[in-house]
């Protein structure tokens, strides 16, 4: 190989070096996008906008905290809806949505990092409660609760459960603890966190019949040097349990 040609090439070498650098420098910063999701990501004014210091939740304070300990800058902002962020995520190169399952479809469209938390379907009775399930099928002897539209109520309902379906799932915590319904099925942590505003805790999960896990989402043309220092951010504050506390802190 000549002299001049191994020149170019290292040339080229340097100078796509220098560009992926300038991806990650010290000014670039990730917009990441939410929604209204207790107790995951939530608006503190309890409205479809907020901004930075006026959101709360597990993943708000969890994502946040990472960024900071991968040294990457970002803005954080709450909108609606959530079709519109998710696009926003998709089509721009520094944004990010969070949190989102990773579905299969999903997968190539986006870069991840996670899993933040779980976002499971279970039915849960109060702590003093003598039921056990091994299935939804078994359910079927107890007055169940759920909220009304909810997946989870609509998917009780095509198993053969007739599920009591209230307006809001709070409601559900209270009718639990007087002894109106048996059993509740709803999300976790999100039951949890509701009976929690209702002055309710130690509800005790009796079934968990369907399981996912949370992620943010990033945009496939993030560098991966970026999505890789997240990821360390993250697997640290996991091992060191402080995703552990901060969920706790908002469900128990």
């Amino acid at each position: 190989m000549s002299k001049r040609v191994m020149l170019l090439l290292l040339s080229i070498g340097l100078l796509c070096s220098g560009l992926a650098r300038a991806q990650v420098s010290e000014d670039y910063t990730v917009v990441l996008m939410t929604e209204n999701f207790p107790p995951y990501n939530m608006a503190t004014n309890g409205k479809n906008y907020a901004r930075e210091e006026n959101l709360n939740g597990i993943a708000v304070e969890v994502v946040g905290e990472m960024f900071k300990r991968a040294g990457i800058k970002y803005n954080m902002t709450l909108r609606f809806p959530w079709e519109r962020i998710y696009k926003l995520a998709l089509d721009n190169p520094n944004y990010g949505v969070f949190v989102t399952a990773r579905l299969p479809e999903r997968e190539k469209l986006f870069k991840w990092v996670g899993p933040i938390g779980p976002d499971d379907w279970v039915m849960l009775a109060k702590a003093d409660s003598s039921i056990t399930l091994n299935s939804l099928e078994e359910a079927k002897q107890y007055r169940v609760g759920a909220y009304k539209g909810d997946a989870i109520a609509e998917h009780l309902a095509k198993q053969g459960l007739e599920p009591d379906a209230v307006f809001r799932d709070q409601e559900n915590a209270s009718k639990l603890q007087n002894g109106q319904i048996d059993l509740w099925a709803t999300g976790d942590p999100a039951g949890r966190y509701l009976a929690k505003q209702e002055g309710i805790t130690g509800l005790k999960t009796v079934l968990r019949f369907d399981t996912a896990q949370l992620f943010l989402a990033l945009n496939p043309e993030t560098p991966d040097e970026v999505v890789t220092r997240l990821q360390d951010a993250l697997d640290k504050m996991r091992a060191e349990g402080y995703i552990d506390k901060v969920l706790n802190a908002y469900v128990q």
